[in-house]
């Protein structure tokens, strides 16, 4: 039912891959992007998915400013005409395949955006990675990643925001496969063994020389189930870091990381570290759709042509409670230290969510915290 659209061209994937169709209601076909100034004083995060077994195209664009978080969520009846990504007033244009594409949001709500994305590295395919609840599979998925600048201009109540390629930076990914969506499915017999969490990383972070894609999932006990770490030079080589050792460095009382220690390997053996810190975090499942937002749910039915705008004050006590139990992406910066080498400097994505019992991380259940 799905095809790759103009933006893959499998002539130019790493490997063959069946682009995958199913009859699953939660089947859907995403595309994510994030930009930001490297500041840590603004983090635009914004997507475009299909729900082909329920009906359902949406969109959204989220930003956060300080302690503001505003939120545009667009929906509508699905089409057939996957070459033209659309959604009400939102739309993604692909200019030149895996190099350059450009998002444009016309005035709604108050917030407008035209964006164009420029790729700087290698499309990555990452692993499939796949959840289980019960016995039934919940997640299975997989997806493309990159890093690129971004240029154009950014419009919130009336305020014009000029995004500048030689500062702005952000990684998109598109993924596809089988992930919760839409409405709440009936209970029916509740599963068994029950599902007692996940722990979650994902890492793209752009250098001057080279890219790095990092993503890693493991099972409340800490057994690794993905495992991904891949640099992609300049000259297009892709390198795999081995098995990473991570230490999430948590706000005490919280779940909200403030930055991580990732020790890596190199190819020829050689330790590398990065050292990664949060300049501005945006919970996900607040305003931005993903598991456990009480507010937006990609792939639920809103109407036609549906528009709205949520805003957040991120110090208000029922805003802050729910910040830390769900997924949470960061403006990103890392120091890579290689060997004896000089550290450099690099700028991305931080995104992390440790959800439910994690013995690696002293979590005993859902709701226990850092010490």
């Amino acid at each position: 039912m799905l095809g790759p659209m103009d933006e893959f061209p499998v002539h130019q994937l790493p490997q063959p891959i069946a682009w995958p169709g199913s009859s699953d209601r939660n089947f859907y076909d995403r595309s994510y992007f994030n930009a930001h100034d490297r500041t840590g004083d603004l983090f635009v995060i914004t997507g475009i998915g299909y729900y082909p077994n329920l009906g359902v195209k949406d969109a959204f664009l989220m930003i956060r400013r300080g302690d503001e978080q505003t939120a545009v969520h667009l929906s509508d009846g699905i089409d057939g005409d996957r070459l033209n990504q659309n959604v009400v007033d939102y739309r993604v244009e692909v200019d030149e395949p895996l190099h350059r594409l450009r998002i444009v949001l016309d005035e709604t709500e108050g917030i407008a955006a035209d964006l164009t994305w420029n790729g700087l590295f290698d499309v990555v395919q990452e692993q499939r990675h796949v959840l289980r609840t019960g016995t039934r599979v919940t997640l299975d998925a997989q997806r493309f990643a990159q890093l690129g600048t971004w240029s154009g201009h950014l419009a919130i109540d009336g305020q014009e925001i000029t995004v500048d390629p030689d500062t702005w930076i952000g990684s998109r990914d598109r993924s596809w496969g089988i992930r919760p969506v839409g409405e709440s499915e009936p209970a029916g017999r509740p599963a068994d063994p029950p599902f007692e969490g996940m722990w979650w990383l994902y890492v793209p972070m752009a250098f001057d020389d080279f890219s790095i894609v990092l993503i890693i999932q493991e099972e409340p006990s800490g057994f690794r189930s993905l495992n991904d770490c891949t640099r992609i030079w300049k000259d297009g080589r892709i390198e795999q870091l081995g098995w990473p050792r991570i230490k999430i460095h948590y706000r005490p009382g919280t779940r909200i990381p403030t930055g991580a220690t990732i020790d890596a390997t190199a190819g020829d053996g050689t330790p590398v570290r990065f050292d990664v810190e949060s300049k501005l975090p945006v919970p996900l499942h607040v305003g931005g759709g993903y598991g456990g937002d009480a507010d937006w749910t990609h792939g639920m039915w809103r109407g036609e042509k549906f528009t709205e705008r949520l805003t957040y004050d991120m110090t208000d006590p029922a805003i802050v409670g729910r910040t830390g139990f769900g997924v949470i992406d960061h403006v990103g910066r890392a120091l890579c230290t290689e060997g004896d080498r000089a550290p450099v400097e690099g700028w991305g994505l931080f995104e992390h969510g440790a959800l439910g019992r994690h013995d690696p991380s002293g979590f005993a259940d859902w709701l226990s915290v850092a010490d």
